[in-house]
Formats: C-alpha cells, structure tokens, sequence
C-alpha cells in the first residue's frame, strides 16, 4: 500500500518560464489588434485610390464595400462560353424553380458553359481595338453595371473598371464576381443610378427580371408585364461627379432601360473631351424605352452632336458613337 501512493514530481522551472512567455505573447498579440475599419465608411467625402494611377480619386458617392455586403445565396455562377477572355459571373434571376429554371441553369446542368452575352463580346472587341492600337491605359465605365457582364468582360483583360448598379440584388452578384474572376484591384463599384443630378429618384425593380428594372414603371413593365414590380429610392449621381478630368476613359457602356438620355447629360464633360481623349460610346438606344422616359433618340442625337459625337452606328438596339470615323 504504500507504493500506491507516490510523490508528486515537483513543477520544473523551465515548464514555468515557458508558459509565462506563451501567455506574455498572446497578451501583447490581443491587446495591439484592432478590428479592421474601412476608410471609406469613416469619411463622407473618400478618396479613391484607383489600380493603376497614383493620383487618387475625390467624390461625393463612397464605393459600394462588398466586404460588408450581405452574401447572396444560392450562388449559382458558370464560365462565359465563347470568348477570347473567358470569365465567371452569377445569377440574379433564377427563373421559376423547379418548373422553368433560368436557361443558364439547364445549360450548366447538362455541362454547359452559361451563353455568351452580346455585350461581353463587344466589350472585348472595342477594348482588343485599343490594345492593338497601344491604348490599354484607361477606364471602362459600365453604366447599367446588371451582374457585371461587361465589367468582368473588361477586367480579366486587364482593364481598370468603374461600374454604376443601383439593385442590391444585381451588387451581390458584382461582388461574388469580383471573387470569382480574382479583380477585386480591377473593379470599383457604386451603389447607385448615373443621371444628370446629385440625389434621389424612384427606380422599379422588376422581381424575376432584374435586368430589366428601370427608373420608369412604363418602361420597367414593357415586355413583362405580368412580373411583379417594387419601387424602391435610389441614389443618383452624374457621371461628371465621380470621375475625374484628369482620369483617362477608353469606353463608356450605358445599358440603363431608356434612362441612357439623363446619363449623357450627366457626363458632359466626358464627352467633351478632346477626339483623341473622348470615350468610345456604346449605349441601348431603344425607341419604346426611350418614350417611356420622356426621351427619344433625335434627341439623344441632337446632345452627342453638340458635344462632337458625330459618328454613330447601330448594332441591334445598341449604338456606337466616335467623334472620328
């Protein structure tokens, strides 16, 4: 009985000296972490640091921080078939499951790249134009931003992207986007319409056709009027507002459902720029849509002309304007 019991080996000082230093270590580490704060969320007025130019950026709309924005779900995302520079995006619109699911569902359930976007292609077309003609620094301005079909069009070429989305639906997609083609250095976004004035204005999402919301509940409900329709407040801002004179743009995209006669106004000068400097345009020019906001396309016209865009050709319900041949 007395081999049952034995006596406890007494604490060695080198165990003691190691975890004193363990817990000094953890202390130290703990009490100099400070939780991550973006700049941007704590000034009103942010500065932008854009990819490439060392200058930074002044505005009066902050970028939309995908680090805090809510994360979509289902994330439902494929690589774009045909393309020279394939990328990756994620869908908004789902279709109506499980009967009739979105036709890039049924594409990617039979092992099938989503369809090519007409948008994306043209997008790198214009912008290889630019590369082989030794202009590859510059901006893409994407109006009308949607998932980001022509943003990440530009960005896996290397282009430096600004994109304009009002649809926090449309956001979240952008954002898994940005992860998913890895440019998140390449894409700013803003959470926001491009018009002709600083503020607020009524924009009508269209449920289960997001890509076709609109600032007119006319022009909204145009080819699908039986879909639900939600008015929301948005926020505004011209284009002029946000970037800079100093900041090269090679292509201005404008997809807006016939809100595309605000936007020009709202860049003026932009488009003012001299030929060499000015932006190549492309933006929908759709009679019906135009109508339902109280515009028309002599009149978008006659405002390009007077900013020097006087040479303009239509691609399907898209027009392509230069200010030289």
């Amino acid at each position: 009985m007395a081999n049952a019991w034995k006596r406890e080996k007494p604490i060695r000082p080198i165990f003691l000296f190691c975890s004193a230093t363990l817990f000094l270590i953890f202390f130290l580490f703990f009490l100099s972490f400070r939780p991550f704060q973006n700049p941007s969320l704590l000034n009103p007025n942010p500065i932008i640091q854009t990819h490439l130019n060392p200058n930074p950026i002044r505005g009066p709309i902050q970028p939309f921080n995908c680090d805090l924005c809510p994360q979509s779900h289902p994330v439902i995302a494929n690589v774009v078939e045909g393309l020279q520079y394939p990328f990756l995006y994620s869908l908004a619109d789902l279709g109506k499951l499980p009967e009739k699911p979105h036709k890039n569902i049924v594409r990617m359930l039979k092992g099938k790249p989503f369809r090519r976007p007409d948008i994306s292609e043209t997008i790198q077309e214009v912008l290889g134009r630019f590369r082989s003609a030794g202009k590859d620094n510059g901006l893409v301005v994407d109006v009308g931003g949607n998932v980001g079909i022509a943003s990440f069009a530009a960005a896996v070429m290397g282009f430096r992207v600004f994109a304009f989305e009002p649809v926090l639906e449309n956001l979240q997609r952008i954002c898994d986007g940005i992860y998913l083609n890895r440019v998140r250095d390449l894409v700013t976004v803003f959470e926001a319409a491009a018009s002709d004035r600083l503020g607020n204005i009524t924009f009508h999402k269209l449920v289960g056709r997001l890509d076709n919301s609109a600032v007119s509940a006319t022009g909204a409900k145009l080819a699908f009027k039986s879909n639900e329709e939600i008015a929301v407040q948005v926020r505004t801002v011209p284009l002029d507002d946000v970037i800079p004179e100093f900041e090269p743009v090679l292509v201005l995209k404008i997809d807006v459902q016939g809100w595309e006669y605000h936007v020009l106004k709202g860049a003026k000068k932009l488009l003012s720029r001299a030929a060499s400097e000015a932006p190549y345009l492309i933006y929908e020019e759709d009679e019906r849509l135009l109508e339902a906001s109280n515009s028309s396309k002599v009149e978008i016209r006659k405002f390009l002309s007077s900013v020097g865009y006087r040479h303009c050709t239509q691609h399907g319900t898209d027009a392509h304007c230069t200010k030289e041949g």
